[in-house]
């Protein structure tokens, strides 16, 4: 799949934004670092999300922008509304056989439909740009019934139970798991007009 992709490249997909009916999805920065604390602070957040902690501070979001564009793992993109910062959606690479959609929200804009129309933009860009995907994963805690509407309005179809350790929990919690393929995806894809521009 992407083995031979090299890194740099990774990095330079997230430089581009990516607009829909209501959102602009553009690269993190430095910049962003108070408004990803300020929304990334709730423990509601943080207890869906496996990767972060709780509290979540300043250095936390400096770590994860610095992160970003140190290890190439990830093609991540802020969610703005109104060029104002509600989320993060993005896709992890560390298994190139199945790259996982990640993202999440700011409290004040759960249950609006934001998740899924920035969740359908990513996944087009990714089948877009990335010819070589067959599919993509992602979970929700079984105890999070939006995240798993949000997942199969998006085509994801589910694939079991697993177990998955969450930071912000201190333990392993069941996940539902999900899987979308290429050709759902070619199926389902009129559900959105998303477009790329390059920044």
């Amino acid at each position: 799949m992407l083995q031979d992709l090299p890194t740099s490249t990774l990095r330079e997909t997230s430089s581009c934004v990516l607009e829909t009916e209501r959102l602009a999805l553009r690269k993190p920065t430095l910049a962003d670092v108070k408004s990803i604390a300020n929304l990334a602070k709730d423990r509601r957040v943080a207890e869906n999300t496996r990767r972060l902690p709780h509290p979540y501070r300043l250095d936390d979001a400096t770590r994860f922008i610095k992160a970003l564009a140190e290890t190439g793992n990830e093609t991540v993109f802020l969610i703005e509304l109104d060029f104002r910062p509600i989320g993060v959606v993005g896709i992890d690479w560390r298994d190139q056989d199945a790259p996982e959609l990640g993202y999440w929200l700011g409290v004040d804009y759960w249950g609006q439909g934001f998740a899924t129309e920035a969740a359908r933009a990513v996944i087009d860009f990714t089948f877009d740009e990335f010819e070589d995907v067959d599919q993509l994963i992602s979970g929700a805690r079984v105890a999070n019934p939006a995240s798993r509407n949000v997942l199969e309005k998006c085509g994801f179809q589910w694939s079991g139970v697993e177990l998955h350790r969450f930071e912000a929990l201190g333990g392993s919690t069941p996940v539902d798991c999900f899987r979308l393929s290429r050709g759902v995806w070619s199926s389902l894809k009129s559900w959105s007009n998303s477009k790329k521009r390059l920044v």
